[in-house]
């Protein structure tokens, strides 16, 4: 059974990312994914396979978990798709390395998984850091393409109002240079309504 296609963990700056899934309800017009196979530092982030938990654990022993500051739960697909891996894996690092977690994600997870997931995050996830894009529902739609549908820009902002209950940290993302600052403003605005922390990332291509 060939593996060579399977990059399952690998790093970004100072953090180890946790690759689960291709899997994704959203096409958004901006995804990495579209454009590349490969981030900095890793192989193919498109998977042969869905992999199970022991796939996934077997990778840890293979790096120096000394040298991260946080493992993410981020790849070229939507975590929240792997939910219960994503749990597994999420408390294995939490006992065995005492890592902080976090979970990059589009904030659909309880469409996906058609129940609400939040309380479920609680203990194992330290931030749960969700692609806000635009302050806009309709231009929300146009850009991330979502298979739910005209439900999915208010169910993204009211996962984030639940998670706030069971994980420390919210942050809700937007990407530099792709809104106006009147834009921002707006998210800004819906962050603080919400209590959770507004990001601006940089552009990456």
């Amino acid at each position: 059974m060939k593996h060579t296609a399977m990059t399952i963990l690998y790093e970004v700056h100072d953090n180890l990312y946790v690759n689960l899934t291709n899997k994704c309800p959203c096409a958004c017009t901006f995804c990495l994914r579209q454009t590349r196979e490969t981030m900095e530092n890793s192989g193919p982030l498109w998977l042969e396979h869905t992999p199970s938990l022991e796939e996934v654990l077997s990778e840890f022993p293979k790096f120096d978990m000394d040298k991260y500051k946080e493992v993410v739960f981020c790849g070229f697909g939507e975590p929240t798709e792997a939910l219960d891996v994503l749990l597994e894996v999420a408390r294995f690092v939490k006992e065995r390395y005492k890592k902080p977690v976090r979970i990059n994600t589009n904030g659909l997870g309880n469409l996906v998984n058609g129940r609400n997931i939040a309380p479920l995050l609680e203990g194992l996830v330290d931030t749960v850091s969700i692609s806000l894009n635009t302050p806009n529902a309709e231009k929300y739609h146009e850009l991330v393409r979502s298979k739910f549908g005209d439900q999915s820009f208010d169910a993204m902002l009211a996962f984030a109002k639940e998670s706030k209950k069971y994980v420390p940290h919210v942050v809700l993302t937007t990407v530099d240079t792709t809104l106006t600052k009147e834009e921002e403003e707006q998210c800004r605005k819906i962050c603080r309504n919400l209590g959770v922390t507004y990001r601006i990332r940089p552009w990456e291509d």
